[in-house]
């Protein structure tokens, strides 16, 4: 548990609806990795853009997509995550996918849909959240809008064995990720939200943004962003498509943690989907 995790977000100008060109695209930025990356973040719908023409571009589990984000993965020896459009049984899926380098992944289902764009009218809600494993840390794994809804993120404390064999209390989680198609003209709230879940949740928190105009000529600023346990931006990439690589210090969180013990003192709640 006393390791420190590597984390690189890559912020792309994703091309309006292709594929193709933005697999290209994201793979000249992997290229700019360095060579201790461990997990690598990509924004939601990477592969497209955010965009409601699911019957036209959704993939399957098997299409080229997920295949792209396992080769690239096992080559990288990395974990690579972002969403795609997703058809299963007949639905559709604003799905986060968190690839591991051996091919096997773990998958979260956005749960709050932009109805904003109508997106509930074109795609599923999932109903779980995703909560995976690397080094000992955990990373909540959540898309875009749900930053909005604070209970969906809330840290639980769970019971756990400590070294004297008598249960103890500890988070659920350590850090909070958001990939997300945000506009510049709500960044203010972006900003703000990503701040707020750290400090109320005592985690590192990084959203992961996209940069230039849409096919529907919204604009993205970026300003993706890693936030640290006490709300402090560690740092943002404003305005261009960019890579930026960062260590989580686990000294760091775990002393803000012991000098702070404000989760001790939250409200006891359940989450009925």
């Amino acid at each position: 548990m006393s390791s420190d995790l590597t984390i690189s977000i890559i912020q792309p100008n994703l091309v309006w609806e292709d594929a193709a060109a933005n697999l290209s695209l994201l793979e000249s930025m992997l290229n700019q990795l360095p060579a201790h990356a461990e997990v690598v973040l990509l924004p939601e719908m990477f592969s497209t853009g955010f965009s409601m023409q699911p019957e036209r571009l959704a993939e399957t589990m098997n299409g080229p997509t997920v295949s792209w984000m396992q080769q690239q993965a096992r080559q990288r020896r990395i974990i690579l995550c972002g969403s795609l459009i997703i058809e299963e049984e007949g639905l559709y899926y604003n799905r986060l996918i968190w690839m591991l380098p051996n091919g096997q992944y773990g998958t979260y289902n956005k749960r709050h849909l932009f109805s904003y764009a109508h997106e509930e009218e074109h795609y599923t809600a999932g109903d779980s959240r995703l909560i995976a494993s690397v080094k000992g840390w955990k990373l909540n794994l959540q898309i875009c809008y749900d930053l909005r809804f604070p209970i969906w993120a809330r840290q639980q404390q769970q019971p756990s064995e400590s070294h004297n064999g008598h249960a103890e209390l500890e988070p659920e989680y350590d850090v909070l990720v958001y990939v997300a198609n945000w506009p510049e003209r709500r960044s203010f709230a972006w900003k703000s939200l990503l701040t707020a879940r750290a400090i109320e949740n005592q985690c590192y928190t990084i959203g992961v943004n996209r940069v230039g105009d849409d096919g529907n000529g919204i604009h993205h600023s970026g300003d993706s962003a890693v936030i640290d346990p006490l709300g402090a931006t560690l740092h943002t990439i404003h305005g261009e498509a960019g890579v930026y690589t960062c260590t989580l210090s686990r000294q760091q969180l775990t002393e803000v943690r012991q000098q702070f013990r404000f989760l001790n003192d939250a409200d006891q709640f359940m989450i009925i989907t």
